[in-house]
Order: structure tokens, then C-alpha cells, then sequence
């Protein structure tokens, strides 16, 4: 009787729903080299995230997820800008992890209201340091900002999903402008600290 866990992985797609979810997190490679990721759909029995280090296919990957923690997989294939891996878990496991995107999911669902909810102000000191994922730094202008997140106009546009820093807060950024971009704050900032945080260098 042919063993049920040596089934193809594609009915392991089929039994479990991707969601999209836009989460933070590290990976490793075997090799043991670390990169930033970001997690665009996720199901209990797998994933795809953007990532700057690119495996191959069979590699075995350890990532560190913001919400859900570690999981571990092999990767399926390549994807534009990252990959796909399989999440290795018992099924009790799985069943918290089902829970978690759920949660994850409605989350999303329900704060799209809430941002636009957030005040938009001008800082006094609108002038900031933007730190790219490499390490460079550029100067930059707040054009305006809110506790989730700013709009940033220079003269140089970071890629769509870069992670940075603004000052000392850890963004991503969200859309393109005409003469700028859009970051969304990786936490909710505090309104009494959210200038200090933005304009520190």
C-alpha cells in the first residue's frame, strides 16, 4: 500500500488555501548565508516569499517569520524575486499555523479602514536619513506622514516591498509617486514619539 505522506506535493496545494499576507521575516540557506524576506501567500503546507537570496530547488531553508515564528521547508521553485518552499510541519502544527493566517488574513481585512483613519501630519523637521537595505543612506523629505506610515519625496525611488529605515523605523515601501514613494511602517509608531523616531539619524 503506497505510504500516504509520499503523495505529489501538488494535492499538498490542493488541501490547503494560500493567503496572501504581506509578513516580514529572515531566512537561511544551507550554505548558512542570511537574507530579509517578505512572505506574499502562504498556506499551512507551503509558501512564496520575495528574497534577495536565491537557493535552488530541493534546498532546504530555516525562515523566521514576524506572527508565526520559525518554519522550515524545501524549496519547490523560483519565482520572479524569490521563491516557493514547502512548510515542514507536524499536523498540529499545521493547525495552528491554519489559525494564525486566518487571523493574519482578517487582520488585514480589517485594518485597511483603520490606516486611513490615522491623521496625516507634516513634520516640523521634515528632513530625514533613509537607510536601504545594503547599508547606503540617502537624504530624503517627508512630504507628509501618519503613525503607519509616510510619504517620502527624492530623488532616487527604492524598489516596490524594499525594506528600510526611516530614521530609526523599519518600513517598507508600498507605491511609487511622482516625485517620491509611499513607505508603510513594519509597527504602528506612537504619535508623541513618532517625529524623534523618523528624523533621528
Amino acid at each position: 500500500m503506497q505510504n500516504p505522506k509520499s503523495q505529489p506535493a501538488t494535492l499538498e496545494r490542493r488541501r490547503f488555501q494560500r493567503v496572501k499576507v504581506h509578513l516580514l521575516g529572515r531566512y537561511m540557506l544551507p550554505d548558512r548565508r542570511e537574507f530579509p524576506c517578505q512572505v506574499i501567500n502562504m498556506s499551512p503546507g507551503g509558501l512564496a516569499l520575495l528574497a534577495p537570496g536565491i537557493g535552488n530547488v530541493g534546498d532546504r531553508v530555516i525562515a523566521y517569520l514576524d506572527h508565526v515564528g520559525r518554519v522550515e521547508g524545501k524549496i519547490t521553485r523560483i519565482i520572479d524575486n524569490g521563491f516557493a518552499m514547502t512548510v515542514a510541519a507536524t499536523p498540529r502544527k499545521r493547525d495552528k499555523l491554519a489559525a494564525q493566517l486566518t487571523w493574519l488574513a482578517n487582520r488585514d481585512i480589517l485594518n485597511l479602514p483603520e490606516d486611513r483613519r490615522h491623521d496625516r501630519i507634516v513634520p516640523r523637521n521634515p528632513i530625514a536619513v533613509l537607510t536601504l537595505d545594503d547599508g547606503s543612506r540617502m537624504s530624503c523629505r517627508i512630504i507628509d506622514m501618519s503613525r503607519s506610515g509616510a510619504a517620502i519625496a527624492a530623488e532616487q525611488r527604492p524598489p516596490l516591498n524594499a525594506q528600510v529605515l526611516l530614521g530609526r523605523v523599519a518600513s517598507r515601501v508600498v507605491r511609487h509617486l511622482d516625485d517620491g514613494f509611499a513607505l508603510e511602517f513594519v509597527h504602528e509608531q506612537l504619535e508623541e514619539t513618532l517625529e524623534d523616531s523618523v528624523t533621528a539619524r
